[in-house]
């Protein structure tokens, strides 16, 4: 079970890093756009995530639902916004700002909020 939770942080964070990598390439475009890569990124944090939570309910770990269900809102918002936003050929600088902080938010409270 331990290897499995291991292997599945790790997911999380490969994940993590396409989204942040694909905002922070296209920060210096005149016109970013939301990639395939970012968007993979995004729902695999998300089905990841979820995975993480089962995985310790059923080893009887102790879940804290107030971070994960913050988490979760978080993620889920960031995803809805790169798939609504994937199919335009750019998207205005200040949603950019917006899925950038909402990546950053999310890792944020991974690593702070216990």
């Amino acid at each position: 079970m331990q290897l499995a939770q291991q292997i599945l942080v790790l997911v999380h964070l490969v994940g993590f890093a396409a989204l942040l990598g694909g905002i922070l390439v296209q920060t210096r475009a005149p016109e970013p756009e939301v990639n395939a890569t970012m968007l993979a990124g995004g729902w695999t944090e998300l089905g990841s995530g979820v995975v993480l939570v089962v995985l310790a309910l059923v080893a009887g770990d102790d879940v804290g639902w107030g971070p994960v269900g913050v988490k979760t809102g978080v993620t889920l918002v960031l995803v809805l916004l790169l798939a609504r936003n994937r199919r335009f050929l750019s998207v205005p600088r200040g949603l950019w700002s917006l899925m950038g902080l909402l990546t950053l938010l999310n890792a944020a409270l991974s690593v702070l909020w216990r």
